[in-house]
């Protein structure tokens, strides 16, 4: 795969759900999961060869329903959780979450066989708590712990035993839903970060009444998503309506220490790079996917850098060698896609590549400009 080529993969029917393979980082590998209204939706596994540039896809039918969300287990390579709509009754619509787990091999024994079936699937218990699921999240180092976000609960569940329980409930106070949530990398895996409306709040799962920080009217309209910076404590980079993506450090929730406003519509996708946590990708509703740099504020900033907050490259001068090092600020557009990008993920086995998922299922595997890459590593 040529460095400034991308690799174009179609599916059958609509989509946005994304995941990249995080227990492994050998194999660049893809799960992207179909959302149709007709019940033969299905997951894809897609791997790319490098030697080759050839994507190689495995599809499972998911007849659960329709997906809207996926997310990869960080322990487990074959293990997926699945968030899902179906439709009951024949006029209500019920959303569901369930663990995917592959098989051994994704070879298809049965030449004849039109789609792979999944080793097992467990659906987990999330009746009563609430009738929209916005995710289920793996937690980053205990194998046996997951979150899942209905209504404006978190629900915590606990895979120590033959079945997943629930182990635990938090219920926000005057929050009637979340937008989505996510692990904290940080403080020994005990918190857990959620978005409702404009505002960001993270909750000690030891301690469901309590909300440890909160960020209010973090974006001027609803925020979309969050990442946590895994290299960089207390960072979180956030993206919404309002187009704008920012980085926050809560240790100080009052102003924010990074923005941009390069958007021209919703922000549907925020991603930290794993290694190098001064890349941003973000994607959104104008069909655009952008690579951004936010060198200030990560955990390679220079002292003196070469670079602003505000994205404003350094003068001559002032301590920056533009040369060397990336200056803050917008680097690259991605705009091959021709709908909404609902999903972008980074690669873990390779820091510079990335996919990102268009609502007309289309795929896209992209990598870092290589001149980028080399102010990086030079």
């Amino acid at each position: 795969m040529e460095e400034n080529n991308s690799l174009v993969y179609g599916l059958e029917f609509q989509a946005r759900a994304l995941a990249s393979q995080q227990a492994e980082s050998n194999d660049v590998r893809f799960f992207v999961a179909t959302q149709s209204l007709k019940p033969n939706n299905q997951l894809h596994v897609v791997d790319l060869n490098e030697d080759s540039s050839a994507l190689h896809p495995h599809i499972f039918a998911h007849p659960l329903g329709e997906v809207w969300k996926l997310t990869a287990s960080a322990h487990n390579p074959r293990l997926l959780a699945s968030c899902y709509s179906v439709l009951k009754g024949g006029t209500q619509i019920v959303m569901q979450t369930a663990l995917l787990t592959l098989p051994e091999s994704l070879e298809s024994k049965d030449p004849e066989q039109e789609f792979l079936t999944f080793a097992s699937v467990e659906q987990l218990a999330t009746e009563g708590y609430g009738s929209e699921i916005r995710t289920t999240e793996f937690h980053p180092s205990d194998a046996n712990q997951l979150a899942c976000v209905v209504d404006g609960k978190i629900v915590l569940f606990s895979r120590s035993e033959a079945v997943t329980r629930v182990a635990a409930e938090i219920s926000a106070k005057s929050v009637p839903k979340f937008t989505t949530g996510r692990w904290s990398h940080f403080h020994q895996g005990n918190q857990f970060i959620a978005l409702h409306d404009c505002s960001v709040r993270s909750y000690d799962v030891r301690d469901p009444n309590h909300c440890v920080w909160s960020i209010e009217e973090a974006h001027n309209q609803l925020v979309r998503d969050l990442d946590c910076n895994p290299n960089k404590q207390c960072h979180i980079v956030t993206g919404g309506d309002d187009g704008v993506l920012k980085v926050w450090d809560f240790r100080n929730t009052k102003e924010h220490v990074f923005a941009r406003n390069d958007h021209h519509h919703w922000i549907w996708s925020v991603r930290f790079n794993t290694y190098h946590d001064q890349l941003l990708l973000s994607s959104g509703s104008d069909g655009k996917v952008l690579l951004t740099c936010a060198g200030s504020v990560s955990s390679e900033a220079l002292e003196g850098g070469g670079s602003s907050a505000s994205g404003d490259p350094a003068e001559p001068g002032d301590g920056g060698d533009l040369k060397e090092h990336l200056a803050d600020g917008l680097l690259h557009t991605f705009d091959q896609h021709e709908d909404s990008v609902y999903g972008v993920e980074w690669s873990t086995a390779d820091p510079w590549m990335f996919a990102s998922l268009s609502y007309d299922g289309r795929m896209i595997i992209s990598k870092v400009p290589k001149q980028y890459k080399y102010q990086i590593l030079l």
